[in-house]
């Protein structure tokens, strides 16, 4: 059985076999628990040392709405060759580093005629249950994440299907989509055709001939944008996979690259230290009203802003949501925060980008692809087969996952090297299928919080 104790300040050490904590030395009723260098709780009990540490022993800290102090630091960023991808370019000069069709519904009520039109044509059908019986914002979160999707660069041509008498009825989504590529992304409204099944068929081969003429071209690795998720995490993901993404994170914005890192109830408790590393005061307060904003919507549905890690978490290891977050934040490196965004915004400032929305996996990974992320690294010590829009590489934290589940994780963080991650992800973005690909595991969902009529 190994152990290893994080960082010097650490009181306790992780099993590396199972990822639990256990002291380093006696530890007092209502002392401070660090882990990483930094608090994760306190103490409920009076703990031994050598003694495990777990829910039973170990309480979290964390409580409402915050006061910050931007204290900013000087991050220098080492220099990277620069280097090149093969993509396709678009209209709006934007790259794309697949060129799907994709089908997307307007209204959950053709989601069966989406998925017929996939099973017969080879596109993508990005179902939802949603676009109908909404109201106020939340209509309008639905439509901003469909109009994401819809203009998405890793779609060389897009089919909008409609029904005809839902809320989000294709008239009221042109609203809200704007400016798009009349040749890459066409209508049909359901209600309006004898024959939607035909007419479905004829606009997507209409579409196929059209991305038949797209071909790749060399441009630089700074066009990528990546997504940052974590799920099914473990007691190592804050050892082995989370810090080794960090390190491609860190050489993707150094090369002028864009990541994005989510799910906001996960800086809970490591926000400070993203906090440090913004560019400037806006920034800073920007983020500020990101963590603050969402332990608000917490309170307001009467649930406690501590309220994960989940069941699989704490089996794995984790006990509180301090030590999943500083475990979670350091999928984004030592990478100056550019920006804040949104839940439904866009990325358009490179480096790292913070984004609003929750951790939940199928929510998180169409956030980011809503973000116009290309491609998503999802780190994982459970394993999750999930999958985005776009190729989602999933990286173990242990070996033993990455052998027992081969059809779901592309890279196994506890034996492999940087340069080894790096290089699948432009291998990625030159066209190799991610494991979700061969599987065909695409998947979404749309945050909701409002009312249903």
């Amino acid at each position: 059985m190994g152990f290893v104790v994080i960082h010097p300040d650490d009181n306790v050490k992780v099993n590396l076999d199972n990822g639990h904590k256990y002291a380093v030395r006696d530890i007092a009723k209502g002392e401070k628990i660090i882990k990483y260098g930094f608090p994760i709780g306190i103490a409920k009990k009076n703990i031994k040392a050598d003694e495990h540490i777990h829910t039973h022993n170990l309480r979290t800290a964390l409580s409402g709405e915050q006061e910050y102090t931007y204290t900013p630091e000087t991050i220098k960023e080492e220099a990277e060759k620069a280097l090149t991808i093969s993509a396709y370019i678009r209209k709006n000069g934007d790259i794309g580093i697949r060129n799907d069709i994709w089908i997307i519904p307007t209204v959950g009520c053709v989601n069966g005629i989406a998925n017929r039109l996939a099973q017969k044509t080879g596109a993508f059908a990005f179902t939802q249950p949603y676009g109908c019986s909404q109201l106020g914002d939340d209509l309008l979160v639905t439509q901003k994440i469909l109009c994401k999707l819809i203009k998405h660069p890793n779609a060389g041509g897009v089919l909008v299907l409609g029904l005809g008498c839902e809320n989000n009825n294709i008239p009221e989504l042109k609203k809200i989509l704007d400016d798009y590529d009349k040749e890459r992304v066409k209508f049909l409204n359901c209600q309006d055709c004898e024959d939607e099944i035909t007419e479905g068929l004829q606009i997507i081969s209409e579409l196929q001939k059209q991305t038949e003429k797209d071909t790749r071209i060399d441009v630089p690795v700074s066009k990528l944008k990546i997504g940052l998720k974590c799920g099914g995490s473990d007691g190592l993901s804050g050892i082995t996979a989370n810090p080794l993404v960090g390190r491609i994170t860190d050489k993707i914005t150094a090369m002028g690259g864009t990541c994005v890192l989510t799910e906001v109830p996960e800086m809970f408790g490591a926000e400070q230290i993203l906090m440090n590393r913004c560019v400037d005061k806006t920034v800073f307060d920007n983020t500020v009203k990101l963590i603050n904003n969402y332990k608000k919507y917490f309170i307001s549905h009467n649930q406690p802003v501590s309220e994960n890690p989940s069941p699989g978490n704490k089996e794995g290891g984790i006990t509180t949501l301090e030590e999943k977050s500083l475990g979670c934040v350091q999928k984004g490196g030592k990478a100056p925060v550019t920006a804040v965004l949104d839940y439904g915004d866009i990325t358009k400032v490179s480096g790292l980008n913070l984004l609003n929305g929750p951790g939940n996996d199928m929510v998180a990974v169409t956030n980011l692809t809503a973000a116009g992320c290309h491609i998503i690294l999802f780190t994982t010590g459970r394993g999750t087969p999930l999958g985005a829009p776009v190729p989602t590489i999933k990286i173990a934290t242990n070996t033993s996952l990455a052998e027992k589940k081969k059809s779901w994780i592309d890279f196994n963080a506890q034996s492999g090297k940087d340069d080894s991650l790096f290089n699948l992800i432009v291998d990625t973005a030159n066209g190799k299928e991610t494991k979700n690909e061969r599987n065909g595991y695409r998947e979404i969902a749309i945050f909701k919080d409002g009312v249903t009529l």
